[in-house]
């Protein structure tokens, strides 16, 4: 090990301490890039450029993801003019018949909408027609927040099945297959995700529920309708003043397309497209589990992003066809443009980052520091591992807890996927003399850096956004989510274990 190797370590502890201070990384990992390049090379151009190339590499290694991202949030602007977001949902409201069905209902339905949609757009819907609905039969609004947090912010997104960026991008760093990643995701965040929900509920919804059910505001319609239909949350002086209600991303990136009067006006239209869509969606998945379960149909890794992606293009184009036929090439144009705009937004800060992290990774360390074909990468991070595994137990589940607690360390910044790269790489690592194997280590890193910073543990999160729609204290929901979401965790790794 070299002064370079030692740089590269400084910069993972430099992005680490941001995480834990919760600062942006972006300067800690473009600094980081560029001391290491320069340690490695001794020649400062030569570094100025490697910080270029480190985002470079990391955006054609991840545009495949951008690119899903924008086909999905184009397929819901166009959704959203003629109003069939909010109709897909609607049926749904109609089966709580009190607060535990609600709770139910609410953990099922969010679960399987932000894996097609992701937690952020789904949320909108939810926020708009469910959640009022659950209220009303007898949720209190922190067992609503509860159950959206674990159920979208982090058990779907933890797997991130459907769309796969996750699993992408933890692929990147480990060098496996993504769908190995995915699929060992999905089964953990799934433990993890009844688990966490069914503690959440017996210490903290179900005292809830009982509370409201002796006031009887699941039955005469009370306060429960009063915070339905104005949003505020109950006082014991009466309902307060309905707050604002927080702004939706797709109306705060997509301004232009909200709902559109002359279009929403046609009944026929709007209820075709709320039922095409998710049917579409459930024949992709159908599709996608015989593909990788079976021999029924072609399938090849990585494959799901690519069919999720060219549905939701090709359904943004009918969306806005058989809504606008006149306008339909300038919309839907424009839907898409948009839609990679806010691709770029909520995902280019991993760029840079991810960019760094590669650097410690051969597969990547020579395009970012512009090393020809005959010259051996160097592998800054993979060895430091090396140096160091003496010193770790050869033991599947201190390994295995060891990347639970990394990837939770990593999930500090708030997003949780930022050191995605860097946890598959540890799992690479790790893997040999553990006795399991990466993908699993991988997806226990995920699971832990996806539950933290999705939204569940840490207050600078998307959980604000799921306490603001539900008007409870974010750290009031943090406080009754830790030890339900650490302990399904716990559970979820030790299975891993045994299972793989």
């Amino acid at each position: 090990m070299g002064i370079a190797h030692l740089v590269y370590l400084l910069g993972l502890a430099s992005l680490i301490v941001a995480m834990a201070l919760r600062k942006n990384v972006l300067i800690p990992a473009i600094v980081a890039t560029f001391a290491t390049a320069l340690a490695y090379s001794g020649n400062a151009a030569d570094a100025v450029m490697a910080v270029f190339r480190a985002s470079i590499t990391s955006g054609s290694a991840l545009f495949e993801i951008f690119l899903v991202i924008a086909a999905v949030t184009a397929m819901l602007a166009a959704m959203r003019t003629i109003g069939s977001d909010e109709l897909m949902v609607r049926p749904v409201s109609r089966w709580m018949i009190n607060g535990r069905v609600a709770y139910l209902v609410l953990f099922v339905f969010t679960y399987f909408l932000s894996l097609c949609f992701w937690p952020t757009p789904a949320l909108a819907l939810i926020g708009a027609v469910l959640l009022p609905a659950a209220i009303k039969a007898g949720l209190p609004p922190l067992g609503a927040a509860v159950v959206l947090a674990i159920s979208g912010q982090a058990m779907s997104i933890a797997s991130d099945y459907v769309i796969g960026l996750a699993p992408s991008i933890s692929a990147s760093g480990a060098g496996v297959p993504a769908d190995d990643i995915a699929d060992r995701a999905l089964v953990i965040s799934l433990i993890a995700g009844i688990t966490a929900a069914a503690l959440a509920y017996m210490l903290t919804v179900r005292r809830g529920i009982l509370a409201r059910t002796e006031q009887g505001t699941d039955t005469d319609g009370g306060s429960a309708r009063v915070i339905a239909e104005s949003g505020g949350s109950p006082t014991p002086d009466g309902p307060e003043k309905p707050a604002p209600r927080p702004v939706d991303v797709l109306d705060e990136e997509l301004p232009g397309f909200e709902k559109d009067a002359t279009i929403t006006d046609r009944p026929a239209l709007t209820r075709t497209w709320a039922i095409g869509v998710p049917a579409a969606f459930l024949v992709v998945l159908t599709y996608m589990l015989l593909g990788r379960f079976t021999d029924l149909v072609p399938w090849s890794d990585g494959a799901g992003a690519s069919l999720v992606g060219g549905t939701a293009l090709l359904l943004t184009v009918l969306v806005t066809v058989t809504s606008r036929r006149e306008e339909a090439l300038e919309h839907c144009a424009t839907h898409f443009v948009d839609g990679l705009s806010y691709a770029f937004k909520a995902m280019g800060i991993i760029l840079p980052v991810a960019g760094f992290v590669y650097l410690g990774i051969p597969d990547y360390s020579g395009a970012v520091l512009g090393l020809g074909d005959d010259t051996a990468a160097p592998a800054f991070l993979f060895d430091t591992v090396t140096r160091l595994q003496p010193y770790i137990p050869d033991n599947g589940v201190f390994v295995a807890l060891s990347m639970l607690l990394i990837g939770m360390a990593v999930g500090l910044d708030g997003s949780g996927w930022a050191g995605l790269p860097l946890t598959g790489g540890i799992a690479a690592a790790l893997a040999p003399q553990s006795g399991m194997d990466t993908a699993t280590l991988a997806a226990i890193a995920q699971n832990g850096a996806t539950w933290t910073g999705g939204g569940t543990l840490v207050i600078w999160s998307s959980l604000v956004v799921v306490a603001g729609f539900c008007r409870v204290p974010v750290t009031e929901l943090v406080r009754h989510l830790v030890v339900p979401v650490v302990a399904g965790l716990l559970l979820a790794t030790g299975a891993a274990v045994l299972i793989w």
